[in-house]
C-alpha cells in the first residue's frame, strides 16, 4: 500500500526530527549550551523544580525519540510534560498559545501525541528489535 510505503519513512524522519529538537530544548536548559535556559545562555540549577525535572524528561524524551527506543512511552511521557507545561506555565497569562508564549509547548505536545499514536515509523531501534512476547505454553514439552 502507497500509505505505509510513504508513511513509515516519513514517519520517522517527523519523529526523529521532533526527538532531535526536544532533545536540543532540554540539552540547552539542562547544561547551559545551545544558548542556554530561555537564551540566557545560563543551566537551569540542578533539581529545581519544574525547570530541571522538565529538562531531564526532555533531553531523555528526545534522546529516545530521536532514535526510536521505547518510542510510544516516551513520547507519551514528553507529551504530557508539555500539556503540564502549557496549563501550568504559559495558560495562565493568557488563553491563546499566541498571547501567552505557549506555541512551542503545544506544537511539542500534539506532535509527541501524534508519534505515541502512530508509532515511530519504518526507520525506528523499535522496529529493529525483537518483540518480546511470553513463551507459549503450548509449545513447552513436559
Amino acid at each position: 500500500m502507497l500509505v505505509d510505503r510513504i508513511g513509515g519513512p516519513a514517519l520517522s524522519l517527523f519523529r526523529a526530527v521532533v526527538g532531535l529538537l526536544f532533545l536540543c530544548h532540554g540539552l540547552a536548559s539542562l547544561l547551559g549550551v545551545l544558548g542556554g535556559n530561555q537564551g540566557t545562555g545560563e543551566a537551569v540549577p540542578l533539581g529545581e523544580w519544574p525547570g530541571w525535572w522538565a529538562a531531564l524528561i526532555q533531553a531523555v524524551c528526545g534522546a529516545l525519540v530521536l532514535v526510536g527506543l521505547l518510542t510510544r512511552a516516551a513520547a507519551l511521557l514528553a507529551s504530557g510534560s508539555m500539556a503540564y507545561a502549557y496549563f501550568v506555565v504559559h495558560q495562565p497569562d493568557a488563553l491563546l498559545p499566541l498571547r501567552n508564549g505557549g506555541e512551542l509547548a503545544v506544537l511539542f505536545c500534539w506532535s509527541f501525541l501524534l508519534i505515541a499514536v502512530f508509532g515511530p515509523g519504518a526507520w525506528a531501534l523499535d522496529t529493529l528489535l525483537p518483540a518480546r512476547r511470553p513463551a507459549d505454553s503450548r509449545s513447552v514439552t513436559a
